[in-house]
């Protein structure tokens, strides 16, 4: 009788150990996911301020400084639930603008246009990496979430389940061939 009783004991602490592990893990995929988010919003920041500090320097044509500004002015105002749609009309307006390598290089030519070049192409690289981490981490979590374990046990807590950011960040192609400076 007292060995039944151990066996249960020590079968329902292994269990116990298990399902606290599991949850530690969860919560450390929860924080992976707001770190990747504080990274990503970093970088489209980033990517906004450039593309907004280009549009007003004067070294772009009129119509492509107007664009490029109302898209990046809108990506930076954005609530959260419109994050998405902004940033992509970010991505599509730098495409318009930076399309052709004449306009990268017109702007280059122009005093500071080679730094403020630099500074955009760096940005607009980084922008989809942080995206991809963000939304690994997001994948990670969500598999765990899945688990019958994870959701009879309520291992995740009142945390929300995480969404990833989905957005258009293609790069231009005369911003994305410049190599690195």
């Amino acid at each position: 009788m007292t060995a039944t009783l151990i066996w249960i004991l020590v079968a329902l602490v292994a269990i116990g150990l298990y399902l606290s592990w599991t949850a530690g893990r969860l919560d450390r995929l929860h924080a992976r996911i707001d770190a990747t988010r504080a990274g990503l919003d970093a970088q489209l920041l980033r990517r906004a301020s450039v593309a907004q500090e280009l549009a007003t320097s004067g070294v772009l044509d009129p119509a492509a400084s107007i664009v490029l500004y109302e898209a990046a002015h809108a990506a930076r105002q954005a609530e959260e639930e419109q994050r998405e749609v902004a940033e992509s009309e970010l991505s599509q307006a730098l495409r318009a603008v930076f399309g052709e390598a004449q306009q990268v290089a017109a702007v280059r030519e122009a005093p500071g246009g080679d730094e403020a070049a630099g500074e955009l192409a760096q940005a607009v690289r980084r922008v989809p990496m942080a995206r991809r981490f963000h939304n690994d981490a997001v994948r990670a979590a969500r598999a765990l979430r899945r688990h019958r374990k994870v959701r009879w046990f309520r291992l995740a807590g009142h945390a929300p389940f995480p969404l990833a950011f989905e957005m258009d960040d293609e790069p231009p192609t005369a911003l994305a061939d410049r190599p690195a400076g």
